[in-house]
């Protein structure tokens, strides 16, 4: 059965069920009832969502207490417009917004795969802006793999098609795709597998890859409207009902069927909203009891809650250390482009590299190539 999927990013969904209330106290409870329920952060903070710590805060606290085990997270375009990759919705700014110079009869026939298959070049047009390569993760990215390091990341399901979380160093075993990736490429018609360096030149030099099968048209492995989802999305009907915590951030959860993932988490898990509107089942007033939101700037929002976690100097220190070896390979293939070409495909390589990131010394090395160099 084949399920409309966006592109990279978004989705509003709304629930077929019915969601709890708020659980209020009676007020004429005991003293001692009121001591034990306030200890507890989980409903403490349930009736105080318009607080701006009351999210945050009590989520971080959840995590610092060992609550919260097996993070869940959904994110969208919006973790990656500060790292100056539009998403596709905002009025004005978004890519939907900005599409009249590839002539298409309305925006999402960029992405529609029986417009593809008639006229492929206004999708290779933009490919060539939204290809891999161009732009580095942001301190939100590096919060999920911060989220990795501490043994908290159960999986990270992302509607985006940058390739900034794998960049990051997010690991294969705990990264979905929904809308797949650049990573691969394959024939639009009968799947045929097709090099993926070989259809980025060809885009890239606007000329259009073709099956040396069937002579139809290559794209990349990027799901469009009318084709079903990677495999590996299915992965969702064990790790929702597993989760103890759902962190939603960037999305505007308006494509199906990625929007309802949200519904499938247990109903006593908290979830929590880092956005800057409302959406899905968050406009629903009112929320679950374990429903916590932060809406306004996502970068912003993630660094605050960094800190309620005490993790923003580990953060920092990421970031530092995975550019610099991401630097570093760069000018490694620039100088060596077959070799490299030849060693990504080994899995000692990978071992290596993995290792390495945990190694302040490759900055150090990173620097002094560069003063080599200079």
């Amino acid at each position: 059965m084949k399920h409309v999927s966006d592109f990279f990013h978004e989705s509003v969904m709304e629930s077929k069920s019915l969601l709890p209330v708020f659980y209020y106290l009676p007020q004429s409870c005991s003293k001692e009832k009121k001591s034990r329920t306030s200890s507890d952060p989980l409903r403490a903070t349930s009736s105080s969502l318009s607080s701006s710590q009351s999210g945050l805060s009590s989520v971080a606290l959840l995590v610092k207490r060992g609550r919260c085990k097996k993070v869940v997270v959904v994110a969208g375009a919006g973790i990656s417009t500060a790292s100056g990759i539009p998403d596709f919705r905002t009025p004005g700014t978004g890519l939907y917004a900005n599409l009249e110079k590839y002539n298409v009869p309305y925006p999402e026939a960029i992405f529609n795969i029986d417009y593809f298959s008639n006229d492929p070049q206004p999708f290779f047009s933009l490919a060539k802006f939204l290809y891999p390569g161009g732009h580095r993760p942001n301190y939100i990215h590096y919060f999920i793999r911060m989220l990795h390091h501490k043994g908290l990341l159960l999986r990270v399901y992302t509607q985006n098609i940058d390739g900034l979380e794998k960049l990051c160093g997010i690991p294969d075993e705990k990264l979905v795709e929904a809308h797949g990736s650049f990573a691969t490429a394959s024939c639009h018609l009968c799947h045929t597998p097709y090099p993926s360096e070989e259809a980025k030149c060809a885009i890239m030099s606007d000329n259009v890859p073709t099956c040396s099968f069937c002579a139809a048209t290559v794209k990349p492995d990027v799901v469009f409207f009318g084709e079903d989802l990677p495999q590996k999305y299915f992965l969702h009907t064990k790790d929702f009902p597993k989760a103890d915590l759902l962190i939603i951030m960037g999305t505007s959860l308006k494509i199906e069927p990625f929007a309802s993932l949200v519904n499938t988490v247990g109903s006593s898990v908290p979830r929590l909203l880092l956005n800057r509107h409302a959406v899905g089942p968050f406009e629903r007033v009112p929320l679950r009891r374990r429903d916590h939101m932060e809406l306004g700037d996502l970068a912003e929002t993630i660094r605050r809650f960094a800190e309620f976690l005490g993790w923003n100097g580990e953060i920092e220190e990421m970031m530092k250390d995975r550019e610099a070896l991401n630097s570093l390979r760069y000018m490694q293939l620039l100088m060596y482009p077959k070799t490299n070409v030849a060693k990504t495909n080994s899995s000692k390589t990978q071992l290596e590299t993995q290792k390495g990131l945990e190694s302040i010394s490759l900055q150090n090395k990173y620097k002094t190539h560069i003063k080599k160099h200079q």
